[in-house]
């Protein structure tokens, strides 16, 4: 910290104020607090020698000097609270001046009872509070879920003839509703005058809060006087509750929006899995010029990896280089995940690497993604370098190794790592964890260990944990126990399609076309809709998905002809089609039109017929791949020479030279 002689008493240097060479007749109160409050502020040697000549010269009995003191010592960049509170201690009869400014440091180093401790002080002291002593004592209630020293400090406050100060009172109904006491929270908003537009919107806020969206709509509506922040607490409030297409009606009738209002309506429709409809507002906020701020970029990586946009997320990681931003741990872990869910594992190694600090969020996204990757060898290198770098895993850190070591086989590495999670590292396996064990052993073909590890648990197994087991029954052909899981998992999760189309399916291959009929005609009459397979494919920034049998698309009979000319080059290659996946009892031509119909496959004939030969092409397709798309896609990027991305609901597959990454094992 560089210094000056400005403010200093006559005679003293630069960085060589101390007791002894400052006499106590030059030194005026007002030298003091400028000493504070000009030289201490990121220097706690320089404050302690300020804090020694307050000593020496008698200048700690003032309560502006100590409290002043007190609020340096508070700082949070020196992250030592305990130093301001034995200063504390040690004034004599401190006033509302230096409590008032404990209370603030305490919620600062996020110490909130250490307030309730420094007001109960004040009382035995009889200080009298001021208007800037309840909002910090609020808030610190509702930090601690302390109701009753809440509804009591609102006592004084009436006693006092302090109800009707604006910033009380919205921090009394924001401490009422965080009690979910939104009726007393209400009656302090009507209750005589001071009511102003903050405390209206905490009131708002307090509502929604807790699904009260009818009040809270009709106290918007009521508004005397609405700001931003009110448009912006009803829409991110609504789109909390689920209800973004109302969020999004009262953000179409917003006159002036910030930053706040695009992250709201972002925000809303990544939670309700409308990853389309947030992008659609991100190239919303281009159009409109609004240069979206550092903390919604997460938010909008988010979306991109959700729907393997690539070229947009290069673009945010573009804007955020552009504009000099510091890629902190939670961008630059939203980054790490963006670029390994759209396929680009080796810009998510070279953000991962470049970053400077790392959290265990940063760790995992990086072995998540080289697990869905199948680069199990390499996750668990990750995994081995965190724990080197001091860095603790975690639960989420576990799923992401043995869900590698399931994608690669490596059974005995995936089982010597769950064991680990408790006697090495003090983690209780969770069902996720037991999870990833059986689709480890089912992936392997280990069906019979599979199932006495399930017997075997500490816990009654999960649909999660059956639904793994019918997986793998269905890849290894195991129609017995199958059927016995199958039937176990209906019960189970009645509304589930997707546990009837597994069923159905392993009917299917092994020819019980009756059994097909018969799940078929349960899920009719439990009124179960299949989820139709849908594939999105980014092209030049711009997502197109496509569905079987949908024909919306403007260039569908072009796609048609590619597609018909794509897989005549396929069979001239000896490509034959596994109607064995086709789950109806039709003719054989007719399954194999079927399979060429596959959103897959339209996706793949709209990449070749869009872009240039040698062109990468990326895919994201909902639901799992089936065998046939899968050769499909081998001989494809063997015969057009292309590189191409898939991922699925499982993994990713790189597709190279007739070859793919997976090894036919997902």
């Amino acid at each position: 910290m560089s210094t000056t002689a400005t403010n200093f008493p006559s005679g003293i240097k630069p960085g060589e104020f101390s007791s002894e060479t400052i006499p106590s007749s030059e030194l005026s109160q007002k030298s003091v607090l400028n000493i504070l409050n000009n030289k201490c502020y990121n220097s706690l040697q320089h404050l302690k020698q300020a804090h020694a000549i307050i000593l020496r010269t008698d200048h700690f009995q003032d309560h502006y000097v100590s409290g002043t003191l007190v609020k340096c010592y508070a700082n949070p960049h020196f992250n030592n609270f305990t130093l301001a509170l034995k200063v504390f201690d040690n004034i004599p009869r401190p006033n509302v001046f230096v409590c008032n400014i404990l209370l603030k440091g305490s919620l600062e180093h996020e110490e909130p009872h250490k307030a309730l401790s420094c007001y109960h002080k004040m009382v035995l002291l009889n200080s009298r509070p001021n208007m800037f002593t309840y909002p910090p004592l609020f808030k610190a209630c509702a930090m601690t879920g302390c109701v009753k020293e809440g509804v009591q400090f609102h006592a004084h406050v009436v006693k006092l003839g302090l109800s009707e100060d604006g910033h009380i009172k919205s921090a009394g109904i924001q401490m009422y509703a965080s009690f979910g006491l939104v009726g007393e929270a209400r009656k302090m908003l009507d209750e005589g005058g001071g009511s102003d537009v903050v405390c209206w919107n905490a009131m708002i806020g307090g509502y929604l809060k807790f699904g009260e969206v009818e009040a809270a709509s009709e106290l918007f509506g009521c508004m005397p006087v609405k700001n931003v922040r009110s448009w912006n607490t009803m829409i991110s409030g609504l789109a909390r509750c689920g209800m973004v297409e109302s969020a999004r009606a009262l953000f179409n009738e917003m006159g002036k929006k910030d930053e706040v209002s695009w992250s709201a309506i972002v925000d809303g429709y990544i939670k309700q899995g409308c990853y389309k409809e947030a992008l659609a507002v991100f190239h919303e906020m281009q159009r409109e010029k609004v240069k979206p701020r550092q903390y919604i970029l997460p938010s909008l990586l988010t979306v991109c990896a959700n729907l393997g946009c690539l070229d947009q997320g290069r673009w945010i990681h573009l804007y955020v280089e552009r504009n000099s931003f510091h890629v902190e741990a939670m961008l630059g872990t939203a980054l790490v995940d963006m670029y390994a869910k759209c396929g680009s594992l080796d810009m998510a190694r070279e953000v991962f690497e470049n970053m400077e600090v790392k959290e265990v969020s940063t760790w995992n996204a990086m072995i998540g993604g080289l697990s869905i990757h199948g680069q199990a060898e390499e996750a668990i290198e990750v995994f081995t370098k965190m724990q080197g770098e001091s860095i603790k895993p975690n639960g989420i850190t576990f799923v992401g190794v043995l869900n590698a070591c399931a994608h690669a086989g490596m059974v005995e590495k995936g089982l010597a790592i769950l064991d680990s999670m408790k006697e090495v590292y003090g983690i209780e396996p969770e069902m996720e964890h037991f999870g990833c064990v059986v689709d480890l052993f089912g992936r392997a073909g280990l069906i019979e260990e599979a199932e006495k590890f399930i017997d075997s648990m500490s816990m009654q197994p999960n649909a999660a944990i059956w639904g793994a087991l019918l997986n793998a029954c269905r890849v290894h052909g195991n129609v017995e126990l199958g059927e016995k899981v199958g039937w176990i998992l209906l019960d189970m999760e009645p509304q589930n399609s997707g546990r009837y189309a597994l069923l159905s399916n392993i009917y299917a291959k092994a020819g019980r076309w009756d059994d097909v009929t018969r799940v078929r005609k349960l899920m009719k009459e439990r009124g179960i809709k299949t989820i139709p397979g849908s594939s999105v494919i980014d092209m030049k920034g711009r997502v197109h998905e496509f569905k079987m049998g949908d024909g919306s698309h403007p260039q569908m009979k072009e796609i048609y002809l590619m597609l018909e000319r794509m897989m005549e080059k396929l069979r001239v290659e000896g490509y034959s089609p596994n109607t064995s996946t086709v789950m109806f009892d039709i003719e054989e031509e007719e399954k194999e039109t079927a399979l060429e119909r596959h959103s897959e496959k339209i996706a793949l004939a709209f990449g070749l017929l869009e872009t240039e030969p040698g062109t990468t092409l990326r895919i994201v397709k909902n639901l799992r791949v089936c065998e046939d798309c899968h050769s499909a896609f081998k001989l494809v990027s063997q015969i057009y020479g292309r590189d191409i991305i898939m991922r699925d609901r499982v993994r990713y597959h790189h597709f190279r030279n007739g070859m793919c990454s997976c090894k036919d094992f997902w």
